[in-house]
């Protein structure tokens, strides 16, 4: 079980090879042209064909979080799983954006081609009733407030949402990570009555718990992708764990990081701000979280 805590080389390689497209656009609003040229890596399509490719996901996930890359990632992934071939060849090349959630406010809907409505535990394919009203958020995604009418039920949800629960736990603990890289980076420099100020408790501290459950969280999501190309059964209430586990170390992740480095943190132009708007933008997402608490119980052997 060690060794699913850790990505062999050949998965380290994946990481590395996405890292380094992403190194050119880190924290960067999305671009469509972006978008394209990821699909053309195959970053995409990973595992999307149902078979394994659950260690590939996070580890691409990893690189992507790091840079806090911006587009529909999730939502791609779980919807890949979901789509008939027609429509997933078009979001595999990266030609068509994936809109997904529950109305009417649901992320990347002004630029989306493919609308999937998930409501009461099912998936639809959809479309809008409407033009979709633009709004602008935080996080520099483009949401929309829209009315869909369904098209047909799409089968297949619980293991497209394990999919996407366990890429989400690798975006947000590696941006997560990346935010209190950052934040130690400084504390480390930064100096208040001539001491560095990672040097006081308080800062020191909560950045140390931070990190704690972050890497928690890192390893808790490697060890679901590796159950999950394994075939274990309790795998999708892993992937639930972690997403879970995840989300709320990013969170305090990016807290921590932003009391760290003080009022420099929330600018605009700061070291943080396209990180941790990208955290608070994937802790959002349409998940089913309620279901997410039932699936970790199941799996636990609690519920």
């Amino acid at each position: 079980m060690i060794a699913a805590l850790e990505l062999d080389a050949e998965r380290a390689a994946v990481r590395d090879a996405v890292a380094a497209w992403c190194r050119d656009t880190e924290a960067a609003a999305f671009a469509p042209g972006r978008w394209r040229e990821l699909a053309g890596l195959g970053v995409l399509a990973v595992g999307a064909d149902g078979a394994s490719g659950a260690r590939e996901l996070v580890a691409s996930c990893e690189a992507l979080g790091a840079a806090a890359a911006a587009g529909p990632l999730v939502e791609t992934f779980v919807a890949l799983r979901l789509l008939p071939d027609a429509e997933r060849e078009r979001v595999v090349a990266g030609e068509a954006l994936v809109a997904l959630g529950e109305p009417p406010l649901i992320a990347f809907a002004p630029r989306a081609q493919v609308f999937i409505e998930l409501a009461g535990g099912r998936a639809y394919l959809a479309h809008p009733r409407g033009p979709v009203v633009p709004l602008d958020t935080l996080a520099g995604d483009p949401w929309g407030r829209v009315e869909l009418a369904r098209e047909r039920e799409l089968p297949g949800l619980a293991e497209a949402l394990a999919a996407g629960r366990l890429a989400g736990a690798a975006l947000l603990a590696a941006a997560g990570r990346r935010a209190l890289e950052l934040a130690a980076a400084h504390a480390r420099a930064r100096k208040q009555f001539g001491r560095a100020i990672g040097e006081f408790q308080a800062v020191a501290h909560p950045l140390a718990a931070a990190w704690i459950r972050v890497l928690a969280a890192e390893m808790l999501a490697r060890a679901a992708a590796h159950d999950a190309d394994a075939g274990d059964a309790g795998a999708a209430g892993l992937c639930a764990s972690a997403w879970l586990s995840a989300r709320r170390a990013a969170l305090e992740a990016a807290a921590r990081a932003h009391q760290s480095f003080g009022a420099v943190g929330i600018t605009l132009e700061g070291p943080l701000f396209g990180l941790t708007r990208r955290i608070r933008q994937w802790a959002s997402l349409a998940l089913d979280e309620a279901g997410a608490h039932a699936a970790a119980a199941a799996a636990a052997g609690l519920a």
